[in-house]
């Protein structure tokens, strides 16, 4: 399984995951809503469980994904300034290139 994360979104991530608060929790992505051939993304802060990949990005974070679930492999994260702040997940590899 694949995960790409921005650096504007790598840059937000490891604030929360450098809080003595969230030492031993990793970044995981979850699927909201399945539409058949595209989902809707949430993110949060979560230890593994069975079941998990454990991915490792190349900003150094480490993101869960359900190995049972298609549509997260291939996940970019990336953080947005405008038109809206906010984090933004898309799935280029399954053609999800953004919410509607």
């Amino acid at each position: 399984m694949n995960c790409k994360i921005t650096r504007n979104a790598a840059k937000i991530i490891r604030q929360e995951l450098d809080k003595e608060e969230n030492k031993e929790l990793k970044l995981r992505v979850y699927v909201t809503h399945n539409h058949g051939d595209h989902a809707h993304y949430g993110l949060t802060l979560d230890k593994p469980k069975e079941g998990d990949a454990v991915v490792s990005t190349d900003k150094g974070i480490e993101v869960l994904l359900a190995k049972d679930e298609p549509m997260l492999d291939g996940v970019k994260i990336d953080y947005l300034y405008f038109p809206q702040e906010g984090f933004v997940i898309t799935n280029p590899v399954k053609g999800n290139h953004g919410d509607h």
